[in-house]
């Protein structure tokens, strides 16, 4: 058996179906390929990724150099998948320039359903973004506006619209669309853990008010939803995910305090004091710091979004944000060192 973070896969003879996960080097695409193989869901997981694979030596899986800015190769794997996960995508901010999104995002959403169609793969499933609805004051759900006020979002929304067509012209495809909140877990280095260790180490204060509600999802609960609408016969299935409900920033950081045994104090701080103390930081530490102002800003945007999808078709979910935390020390104890 072959462990990593929690998973153990069995060692396999021979690949009978597979999958191909198109940015499969990067956090949630790891953590899905160990979920398939452990779960026996596919017996060959290929990991295409700009970058390389530390998986490339697991029993069951296969990796390849690929940019899907490039046109992707119909022989990219011997047998033709019978499911693709687009998982590829600049996201980060801060980090690129407005047009890197639009620059990688949409071509890789043509490249990725001509690969689909040219091998005859019956399944995709696309993760777009809770960008695609730009803040969110108010409860949020699927059936909400369009309005991104980001780049990345206004990417993620046309990207969505090419994966539609690819599945209008053929009534046999089935397409998922999933539109994650903030996804964090072992292994994860961002915004999440980012307060955590901030928290541990006594730095960390609300930008303006506790009450700001934040949408996450913890990476298991995330494969869950993915095994879940894999089961469903919808031909186009489009969900939030994020954990429900949503809680508050200060209920956030009340968790992290109790898991952690924490008594710092953490203090709001009005926007336009911490704003230009993040750039300060980042001017003292060569742009290297944790602490920017994008950041700051967007901790203090609310994000209440509903994964009503979910919850009208009876997903299951197994996590709040208190439960994600011990589930996470369990899997790999150093992130929270």
């Amino acid at each position: 058996m072959v462990p990593y973070r929690g998973y153990s896969i069995p060692y396999r003879e021979s690949a009978l179906s597979t999958c191909v996960i198109f940015g499969g080097a990067g956090f949630i695409g790891m953590h899905l390929a160990m979920r398939l193989l452990a779960n026996g869901r596919f017996d060959h997981v290929h990991l295409a990724d700009v970058r390389h694979s530390p998986l490339d030596a697991t029993p069951g899986i296969s990796t390849s150099v690929t940019d899907v800015r490039q046109e992707i190769p119909a022989n990219l794997v011997a047998e033709p998948p019978s499911w693709i996960f687009n998982l590829a995508a600049v996201h980060r901010e801060p980090g690129h320039e407005p047009v890197e999104y639009f620059e990688t995002n949409l071509p890789g959403a043509r490249t990725v359903t001509r690969y689909a169609a040219a091998v005859g793969c019956p399944n995709l499933y696309f993760t777009s973004s809770i960008a695609v609805y730009g803040p969110t004051t108010g409860e949020t759900d699927e059936s909400a506006p369009i309005c991104p006020v980001s780049a990345y979002g206004g990417s993620k929304y046309p990207a969505e619209l090419i994966h539609e067509q690819w599945q209008s012209l053929d009534a046999s495809r089935r397409l998922v669309i999933c539109r994650p909140g903030v996804i964090y877990g072992p292994g994860d280095p961002g915004n999440i853990l980012r307060m955590i260790r901030a928290i541990k180490r006594g730095y960390f204060a609300y930008p303006g008010s506790t009450t700001v509600r934040k949408s996450y999802g913890y990476i298991e609960g995330l494969l869950d939803s993915i095994e879940f609408v894999m089961e469903r016969r919808e031909p186009v299935i489009r969900y939030n995910y994020v954990e429900h409900p949503t809680e508050p920033l200060g209920e956030l950081v009340r968790h992290v305090k109790y898991h952690l045994d924490s008594r710092a104090p953490v203090v709001p701080l009005p926007l336009w004091l911490l704003t230009p103390a993040a750039a300060v930081v980042q001017l003292m530490t060569g742009g290297r710091g944790p602490i920017h102002p994008v950041r700051v800003r967007k901790a203090a945007r609310p994000t209440h979004i509903v994964p009503q999808t979910l919850i009208d078709m009876g997903f299951p979910f197994r996590f709040d944000f208190a439960s994600s935390l011990t589930d996470w020390q369990q899997q790999t104890p150093d992130d929270f060192s």
